[in-house]
């Protein structure tokens, strides 16, 4: 398992290295990638778009938890939240291909949890496929999957890791 893991870590730091030299090659450099002020999420469609003066650049197929339709209310309960929050940190030795954590729960959500008597949980990300996949390639494309996450393509997360900055609003609407 533990090889595994450096290898799956190798790869993702070999492929972030390959980008970075296509990019530096070719005719655009990173530092001229548009980067996004706000993320917007619409779970309904399975978006995920980067905004950047109101206008969305680039969008992306999601998938969402496995129990996608309504808010966030508990730990364990496999949805994605909804809401508004920050992308607060970055993860590139996840067990997913790169991850961004989403910060939530908020103040909302802490409150809703207690007046219920439940753990809002945490740990909700934007991340790429697993590192050590347990299905097909074709499942994780074609369907909702993770806990509560936002799951997208490799390629589209490597895009999305460059195209955010640390702090950077996201907004997870139905």
């Amino acid at each position: 398992m533990l090889r595994r893991r450096r290898m799956a870590r190798l790869r993702c730091r070999s492929l972030l290295a390959l980008y970075f030299v296509l990019l530096w090659q070719g005719t655009t450099f990173a530092g001229e990638f548009p980067v996004a002020d706000k993320v917007l999420i619409e779970k309904a469609e399975r978006k995920l778009q980067l905004i950047k003066d109101g206008v969305a650049f680039r969008t992306f197929d999601i998938a969402l938890g496995i129990r996608p339709i309504g808010d966030k209310e508990r730990e364990g309960d496999f949805k994605t939240p909804e809401g508004k929050y920050i992308l607060d940190a970055r993860n590139p030795d996840s067990e997913f291909f790169l991850s961004i954590h989403v910060s939530y729960p908020n103040v909302l959500d802490i409150r809703s949890a207690r007046a219920k008597g439940v753990d809002p949980g945490g740990a909700i990300m934007i991340h790429g496929q697993p590192n050590s996949p347990s299905r097909s390639e074709a499942y994780y494309h074609t369907q909702d999957w993770t806990n509560g996450c936002i799951a997208v393509s490799n390629s589209d997360m490597i895009d999305i890791w460059l195209m955010t900055a640390n702090n950077t609003p996201i907004e997870i609407q139905p």
